[in-house]
């Protein structure tokens, strides 16, 4: 039977933790279970109810004495550095309070795991998911979350041998000062979260965190540092990290050969770290890794598990099983021939971009909250859209960027888009026989209509499901 996390090292101390959603509420938890002294705030009255109902006793610590306080265990979301630190992280600061996140106090607990991490701007969490799916695979015990969803310390305490594989935001990575991964993953980087950053130069440096030393027990094997290069930034950094040494750099790429790297530059995954050429798995054949995108993430996935010791006709068939992500391009249904994919997911153009290569004739849905640089970098795709459905706050900045790019029109929701999109598609289907794609991907937050990109997208597969519903019993309005 598994055991649970304990901090006993915070045994009689007095540990602050600001911010009482899922990773904050799970710290205060563990740490009062470890016999610490918790001063637990949420500047929400839904923290507030949550930590009462968890039998957490709550502190102010705008007013709180933050004096022999430990360590402030702030949630990655809160702020403590750009655009300007939040009141009670600048309070501890002052009082010389170190500031961390639920990360490093899994480190702390369990110093004996392995550590794989993964970060990017995009394709961490098919990265993450399909690094666990692998080590699962191979029999592996191993626990999967952060930035993923689940709270690190929910986790069950693994040893030696084990794997903690985690999604890392680069917010986490700024809160976790002694955490070095055994394997750690950069994917890209393209401009997002800048203001949190204080400009691309800061965002740059917070993702390079990943790569840090930290406390890292330097009787394992040497790190392995897995980066994509195919984009200026990530490769100048895989450049970089190589001539500091004290590491292994493997290159990946979805569109050339890397020698010394692993690459998909053909569909075909290629391990080329051993200085021969080995054919893994032909990702073609792989149904939810679609597109050069995917590419990507199975290249860093498969560098990720060879790390720690998976071997390659392993990775092949755990690649081939591998069942997706839900708002990643996923499939809901097919009607009348006409597919529809919820890529909700997709909050920025970069992000869009990928779902926007894989698919002819689309009828796409976009909008939402507009994120700096709107629809930049997506006119090679324009050629592949039918029509644009706009929705949401972005639909007057974003009509003017598709005027004589595409056809377009403003239909304010989901509820509008959806099956005004099917419709189309249906009548382009009766016309010439070309059924098309319905996709949802907004290239937007979505925080102007729903809560979080997971609630957009169930609003999306909720309206599928009931076309799908209407056309079973007749409903749809054909004769």
């Amino acid at each position: 039977m598994s055991q649970p996390i304990l901090l006993p090292s915070f045994k009689g101390r007095r540990v602050a933790v600001m911010g009482l959603a899922r990773s904050g509420l799970a710290a205060a938890r563990v740490l009062a279970a470890s016999g610490a002294d918790v001063l637990a705030w949420d500047d929400g009255v839904g923290g507030q109810k949550a930590a009462e109902a968890a039998g957490i006793p709550l502190t102010n610590l705008h007013e709180a004495d933050l004096s022999g306080v430990a360590a402030l265990v702030l949630s990655p979301g809160i702020p403590h550095t750009f655009p300007a630190p939040h009141p009670v992280a600048a309070r501890a600061k002052a009082a010389g309070v170190p500031i961390i996140g639920d990360v490093e106090l899994l480190r702390l607990a369990q110093p004996d795991a392995a550590y794989v991490g993964i970060t990017g701007t995009n394709g961490k969490s098919t990265t993450t998911a399909l690094t666990g799916h692998i080590l699962a695979y191979a029999g592996r015990t191993l626990a999967v979350g952060g930035n993923l969803g689940i709270p690190v310390l929910t986790f069950p305490a693994l040893v030696a041998g084990d794997v903690y594989v985690l999604e890392m935001s680069s917010y986490q990575l700024e809160l976790t000062p002694s955490l070095g991964f055994d394997a750690a993953v950069l994917l890209n980087i393209t401009p997002d979260h800048l203001d949190r950053h204080g400009g691309m130069d800061g965002y740059i440096a917070a993702k390079r965190l990943i790569f840090q030393a930290g406390a890292r027990d330097l009787s394992k094997p040497p790190a392995v540092a897995i980066l994509g290069v195919d984009e200026p930034n990530t490769a100048a950094m895989a450049d970089s990290l190589e001539a500091e040494g004290g590491r292994k750099v493997v290159r990946i790429s979805s569109e050339r050969p890397v020698p010394g790297g692993v690459h998909a530059a053909w569909g075909v995954l290629v391990d080329d770290t051993g200085g021969q050429a080995l054919s893994v798995v032909d990702l073609r054949q792989c149904a939810a890794l679609p597109g050069r995108h995917n590419w990507q993430n199975a290249c860093a996935a498969y560098a990720a598990t060879r790390a720690v010791g998976v071997a390659p006709d392993v990775i092949a068939e755990a690649m081939r099983t591998f069942p997706g992500l839900v708002h990643r391009q996923q499939t809901i249904a097919t009607l009348d021939g006409i597919r529809f994919v919820n890529d909700s997911k997709a909050t920025n153009a970069d992000a869009a971009s990928k779902a926007l290569g894989c698919y002819e004739d689309m009828y796409w849905i976009v909008g939402g909250k507009a994120k700096e640089g709107g629809l930049s970098g997506l006119e090679p795709f324009m050629g592949r859209v039918r029509h644009a459905f706009l929705i949401g706050e972005a639909t007057e900045a974003f009509a003017p960027w598709l005027e004589g790019k595409v056809s377009y029109g403003r239909y304010g929701t989901l509820d509008q888009a959806v099956p005004a999109a099917y419709a189309m598609a249906r009548e382009a289907m009766k016309a010439n026989g070309a059924g098309g794609t319905v996709l949802l991907s907004p290239a937007c937050a979505s925080f102007d209509q729903y809560p979080n990109f997971e609630v957009r997208g169930d609003a999306f597969v909720r309206i599928v499901r009931q076309l799908a519903g209407q056309l079973e019993t007749g409903k749809d309005g054909t004769p």
